[in-house]
């Protein structure tokens, strides 16, 4: 029985009991083609299909595998968590280690909240600054995705981009109608916009590394225009690094960009596998949250003590000296390699890094807005997908997500990640 045989048996299968045969909708393959690769087990930088084929891994659950698939440490201290029990709905002493670590590591975060994804910390960070303000308006960025809140889900990106559809479903106007949606890396029209109602809007929220309408950088006036602003007409600043915090610095990108966020949602590394997510800031405004304040937030499984383990180890083994340096040069290599294969068949083509992050282009220029991302061959990314799938490299199955490389990504896999790029570059039409 081949590969694809097996695949197509377990997702006609999945589809009986599960609306798409996925869990979450981009790994149905929609936007790419073909059947969705079901993954039995993942070592290091790779991941096997249940038919036993080994595919490089550079999606590594979405962000979260930052060290490498089951790595020892962690997988150790989940099962030395696990024997005590798996839940308690009560305090434990992991769960101030975990804030601890986090408030040492992101200085602008002075007290935090611990949740179980990056949509419950953007819809709680959010729900905060509303309450702090007692202000209604917010605004968000084109082609930024912040989780599937019903306020959050206009013109986002993820998902949402690879189905062809800028917002869902299901949201009412009136749940959307103080949501304010502007063009990412427009300075002038986020100028114009806290001119027209500045003090009417209760925060801005922001992806400064986007990476769910592909790998975007916001530029740094871009961002300094928004903390100036936000300062000026008392608005908290979010910035949204579940996917960018640890990946792209130890600090974030706020670390990089020399920004100080009022609020800031992490998530995916600081789970390091297992569904933990956050979010803090000033104390001032933190103090709003229940059991002090009036903005109600809760959650059975928060700060459950496994997730929180493998967490903590996670952050444990990043602190490495020179983690970060070695996870950007491995990013800057595929990138680099990408291009020149590209330039040799001379196929359309860019990409870009920051981190540990990486974006891939169709285009001839690196996009900094969602207007410029769609610009990209989209059909030409789906057809190089196939052949690098094919071929036993697994990239992200949609035009529209960044991609991701790990500690165990070593030179070799790099390497050999490129040669097989070319190939698939060579038969592109």
């Amino acid at each position: 029985m081949t590969t694809t045989s097996l695949n197509n048996t377990l997702f006609e299968r999945a589809q009986r009991t599960t609306p798409g045969g996925v869990n979450s909708p981009v790994r149905a393959f929609r936007s790419v083609g073909g059947t969705p690769r079901f993954i039995k087990r993942a070592q290091g930088a790779s991941f096997w299909d249940v038919e036993d084929k080994e595919y490089i891994d550079y999606i590594g659950s979405w962000g979260p595998a930052i060290v490498g698939h089951a790595h020892p440490d962690v997988v150790k201290a989940v099962q030395d968590a696990a024997v005590n029990g798996l839940s308690f709905g009560a305090p434990t002493e992991g769960e101030i280690l975990m804030a601890e670590e986090i408030c040492k590591l992101v200085p602008s975060i002075e007290q935090v909240r611990l949740v179980s994804s990056g949509t419950e910390a953007t819809m709680s960070a959010l729900r905060l600054a509303r309450g702090y303000t007692k202000r209604d308006k917010i605004i968000k960025f084109e082609g930024c995705y912040h989780g599937h809140a019903d306020s959050l889900l206009v013109k986002a990106g993820s998902g949402l981009l690879t189905f062809g559809n800028p917002t869902s479903a299901g949201v009412p106007e009136d749940f959307v109608k103080h949501t304010l949606v502007l063009d990412y890396n427009n300075t002038q029209q986020l100028e114009d916009t806290f001119a027209a109602v500045g003090d009417e809007i209760a925060c801005v929220i922001v992806e400064p590394v986007a990476g769910n309408m592909n790998l975007v950088k916001a530029s740094q006036e871009f961002l300094d225009t928004m903390r100036r602003l936000c300062t000026k007409h008392g608005t908290v600043l979010i910035f949204d690094e579940v996917m960018s915090g640890f990946r792209v610095a130890l600090g974030g990108a706020q670390s990089l960009n020399g920004i100080i966020p009022d609020l800031t949602a992490l998530g995916k590394v600081i789970g390091g596998g297992l569904p933990v997510a956050a979010f803090g800031g000033k104390k001032e405004i933190m103090a709003h949250l229940a059991p002090l304040g009036g903005v109600y937030q809760a959650g059975t499984l928060s700060g459950n003590p496994i997730a929180v383990a493998a967490g903590l180890t996670t952050l444990k083994i990043i602190q490495t000296p020179g983690f970060h340096a070695r996870l950007a040069a491995t990013a800057t290599r595929l990138t680099t390699g990408l291009t020149q294969a590209a330039k040799a068949a001379e196929v359309a083509f860019t990409a870009d890094a920051i981190g540990g992050m990486f974006g891939l282009y169709f285009a001839k220029d690196i996009p900094s807005s969602y207007t410029e991302v769609m610009r990209g061959n989209k059909e030409r990314f789906n057809t190089f997908f196939h052949h690098l799938l094919n071929a036993g490299v697994y990239l992200a199955p949609s035009a529209f997500e960044a991609g991701f490389v790990s500690a165990a990504h070593t030179d070799a896999i790099i390497d050999r990640t490129i040669a097989l790029a070319q190939d698939a570059f060579a038969q592109l039409d």
